[in-house]
């Protein structure tokens, strides 16, 4: 089986789980431009993108429309739930699911998952029921390096770069 969905956390995966705010209560977040690039290449294969996140914020709505990111789930208690209902409407088993999350509202979604990620500074807990703790902190490429660790997986290396060539 193919991994056709990766699943992804938004705090502490593509950031690095700061929040910052300003003196107008403005929620900041930053983002890795590396991994953006690299979930686009992943689309661009033909892949598909979910983004299912605890929070909620306007900031990372724009990130995940910039990106064209359609599966979209925020303010999400129960991230498992939600992602069985994305794989029913996908026509898509778990055994075509690549995740990633760092700390503990992530577990069921990562133990669920056919191979799960977590960035190098995820909870404890969490990088025990991970298949491959990544070498990148959150915000800082761990959503990357999990992209090209699935090209490499999957074989997709020559597809991958001839995008860019």
């Amino acid at each position: 089986m193919s991994i056709e969905l990766i699943v992804l956390d938004v705090d502490g995966t593509m950031t690095d789980s700061r929040i910052t705010y300003s003196e107008n209560g403005d929620e900041i977040k930053s983002f890795n431009v590396k991994d953006g690039l690299a979930i686009t290449s992943w689309r661009k294969l033909g892949r598909q993108v979910a983004i299912i996140t605890g929070r909620s914020s306007k900031i990372v709505a724009r990130r995940a429309k910039e990106l064209h990111i359609e599966h979209f789930y925020q303010g999400v208690d129960n991230k498992r739930e939600v992602l069985d209902r994305l794989l029913e409407k996908l026509d898509l088993s778990m055994d075509n699911v690549a995740a990633i999350g760092d700390d503990l509202n992530d577990l069921s979604m990562l133990k669920a998952a056919h191979i799960s990620f977590v960035p190098r500074d995820a909870s404890a807990y969490v990088d025990k029921i991970a298949h491959v703790i990544l070498t990148k902190k959150g915000g800082n490429g761990a959503v990357r390096e999990m992209i090209e660790y699935l090209i490499s997986k999957e074989g997709l290396e020559e597809k991958y770069l001839g995008l860019w060539e």
